[in-house]
């Protein structure tokens, strides 16, 4: 039987730690969140040598065990406590050869924790070109380890950390550092106050705004005889401490390392240069993201089309293949709805991922946080918050996921909050449909209205998005503390392996967590529309069938038959009569069952509460179904008016022809146009959103926030603009 080791990959962020990651597990590793919080956490199987293999953890990115974030806290609390299950046996301290004096400091702090801990020194390929030139039997001597210099480009040295890793057992467990030098008579009294607990653990929970592990703060709040030090003491303690330690390190890389300054020079700081210009860096930036957008949309749609294509038509094989009853409804309108629902999305998600892997393993992306951290930091946001808000532009989705890089949690909290407002995707369906009824033609400084209607309605909801974070920003009773550490890793080409692993994992996180809720609330959704406790929708068939014979079809019914009689040549004109009035019976019918069903005594109960909107009951449901998805806001209204496609100018031209009946007016006025654009502006209308909150959240607190404070702000701001505007 094969014995297993943990080992748990640490290191400063941008230093390849999931290059060297996936090098060692491959396909061997999984990804979940750590118990009770949503910080990621992958893991994988490594075989290191005949009956032994490793169980690999590799944790979130951090500069040192001074935690700022949640994720930061995860690495110190794993390393506190001996008695979790994935208390490493051995660390593997991942650095970069050109910060090697940066990450060492993370390095000091571990060995003061007596836990064994193999250096392993990245992009040693990049040495020779930036002029490094490293003592290695020096520099593990001083630093009383054993050092592996690895390429993950390359993939030179990793056997050699994998020999390391399995003879963990002969390397030292001894600090490096005396911590106890920044206040000898306070670690003195702590000693002698606490003899069986280790000084320094005792050091880092007391400096930590958190509990680690069995190690608690109220031992240390009821026994003060070794005395307590003020907030701002402790502080200035750890800042000295940060000082003694990296004396050390400097002595030690005096010693054993060297740059030739001369040869570190060249492409990097002219690349920097450009791309971090204060007015350059933002138009290459925003150039970018057009691009990778636009790349996006061209890209996702054919997969896209393809899903839906496949859906429809797999629902229309259930429906003709199985008999026909309600479990056979289910399948076809219900789950594989649902399901559909989850799939169409994985084309954005994971070209979305794609790209911003490729700005991240490029060094690209840490630029872009520091350009915009500037701009950001007014409303409460910082640098790190740009890149999901504009993601925002493609799916909220992706770019609530694309969140988890801001390490600050009030931050990332906030920026999750206010992405929805963001104009997506999803909105472009309603709103060009919308547009094209209310706005006039017409052009101004040779742009339509309706073209800048559109762009308008960009703008709006990114404004919304920085406002509602400056008003969070100082309303949220939340820590904050703002400190902004930013490594500028060098450029590199991405390996298309990383690249790939980042896309494929991110999406697989969002089908199993999210798909899950999606598919639950879309059977739901199904089973108000599908069915109904009252006569009229029991008997719908026989009441609409009986209306058609004594009173004839209705007005938009009989405008479909006429427009569709206009396309057939006179020798099939009578066969074909008989085909398009029994679509447009059964189109009626099923308006009718909708009207009469669950969800449509909700619309006739809401309506009341959307009639100050301009909008009537039809309007309501067509609202209330497109909670599944925006855009089913429009087939919900191609169904509502009978009519017998979905083609765009089909829909457009039954809701033109749709009146008031309180006014006998055009239901759809530029009151009731701009009132319906500015309320799916602002709304949530988007269960996929509302779960993929839920699972970075992990609370239905904030959506449940998110979906009440969104929706009563649509409402006020769509009530103000039709009751000014009618």
């Amino acid at each position: 039987m094969s014995k297993s080791i943990n080992v748990a990959l640490i290191g400063n962020p941008n230093t390849g730690k999931t290059s060297i990651f996936n090098e060692l597990t491959g396909l061997n590793q999984k990804v979940g969140n750590y118990p009770g919080i949503t910080v990621e956490k992958k893991e994988g199987i490594c075989k290191l040598s005949r009956g032994l293999r490793a169980h690999i953890i590799d944790l979130p990115g951090t500069y040192s065990l001074n935690t700022t974030s949640l994720d930061e806290s995860v690495v110190v609390e794993l390393l506190m406590n001996k008695n979790d299950k994935d208390f490493p046996e051995v660390v593997v301290l991942i650095s970069d050869v050109e910060n090697l004096k940066r990450n060492l400091l993370l390095y000091t702090q571990i060995k003061d924790l007596k836990i064994p801990v193999i250096l392993a020194i990245n992009m040693a390929d990049r040495m020779l070109r930036k002029g490094i030139k490293i003592d290695v039997p020096q520099l593990e001597k001083d630093l009383d380890t054993r050092i592996a210099l690895i390429s993950a480009r390359k993939k030179t040295g990793i056997d050699e950390l994998k020999e390391l890793m399995a003879n963990y057992q002969t390397l030292s467990n001894q600090p490096v550092v005396d911590a106890s030098r920044i206040a000898p008579d306070y670690f003195d009294r702590l000693k002698l106050a606490f003899p069986n607990e280790d000084l320094y653990k005792l050091w880092l929970v007391i400096t930590q705004d958190t509990n680690f592990g069995e190690i608690d703060k109220k031992p240390l709040e009821e026994k003060s005889d070794f005395g307590t030090l003020s907030n701002a003491e402790l502080k200035r303690l750890q800042h000295k401490e940060t000082i003694v330690r990296y004396q050390f390190i400097n002595n030690v890389l005096k010693q054993s390392y060297e740059v030739d300054l001369h040869a570190a020079k060249g492409l990097r700081a002219t690349v920097d240069k450009i791309l971090m210009h204060k007015v350059f860096g933002y138009l290459i930036f925003f150039l970018i993201l057009l691009l990778i957008f636009q790349a996006i949309y061209d890209w996702s749609s054919y997969p896209m089309d393809f899903i839906d294509e496949q859906f429809a038509a797999l629902g229309q094989w259930v429906k003709t293949t199985l008999p026909s009853g309600v479990f056979t409804d289910l399948i076809a309108e219900g789950i594989l709805a649902g399901i559909a629902g989850i799939v169409i999305f994985i084309p954005q998600i994971a070209f979305l991922f794609f790209f911003i892997a490729i700005l991240e393993e490029s060094g690209y992306m840490s630029r872009v946080v520091f350009l915009m951290d500037r701009l950001m930091r007014p409303f409460g946001l910082s640098g790190k918050s740009i890149v999901p808000l504009i993601s925002g532009a493609a799916c909220a989705i992706p770019a609530i996921m694309a969140t988890r890089n801001i390490t600050n949690w009030k931050e990332r909290l906030i920026t999750i909050l206010v992405t929805p407002f963001v104009t997506c995707s999803a909105r472009l369906p309603v709103y060009l449909i919308i547009i094209a009824l209310v706005i006039p033609a017409g052009t101004f400084l040779g742009f339509s209205y309706q073209a800048l209607t559109l762009l308008l309605l960009y703008f709006v909801g990114f404004a919304a998005a920085l406002l509602s974070a400056k008003i969070l920003h100082h309303t949220l009773k939340l820590s904050n503390r703002q400190f902004f550490v930013m490594e500028m890793p060098s450029y590199k080409v991405p390996r298309i392996k990383d690249v790939l692993f980042a896309a494929v994992e991110k999406t697989k996180s969002f089908v199993y967590g999210a798909g899950k809720i999606i598919l639950a609330i879309a059977i739901v959704l199904w089973f108000l529309g599908s069915n109904g406790y009252r006569q009229e929708f029991k008997n719908a068939e026989e009441l609409v069938t009986e209306r058609i014979n004594t009173e004839g079809f209705s007005t938009q019914s009989q405008q479909y038959i006429d427009s569709q009689l206009a396309e057939v040549t006179t020798a099939e004109r009578y066969t074909q009569l008989l085909q398009i009035q029994e679509n447009a019976k059964q189109q009626e019918i099923a308006s009718f069952k909708l009207e009469h069903s669950y969800i449509g005594v909700m619309g006739k109960f809401i309506e009341p509460m959307v009639q100050p909107l301009g909008y009537d009951w039809k309007i309501g449901i067509a609202v209330l179904t497109s909670f599944a998805a925006r855009e089913v806001f429009v087939s919900t209204l191609s169904t509502i008016y009978s009519v017998g496609s979905e083609e765009e100018d089909t829909i457009k031209h039954r809701m033109a022809m749709e009146v008031n009946v309180g006014n006998n007016k055009p239901l759809f006025n530029f009151a009731s146009g701009i009132s319906l654009l500015l309320f799916y502006a602002f709304a949530m209308q988007c269960m996929s959103t509302l779960a993929i909150v839920k699972k970075e959240t992990n609370s239905w607190k904030w959506p449940m926030m998110q979906l009440v404070g969104m929706t009563l702000f649509a409402y006020l701001v769509a009530l103000l603009a039709y009751q000014i505007l009618q």
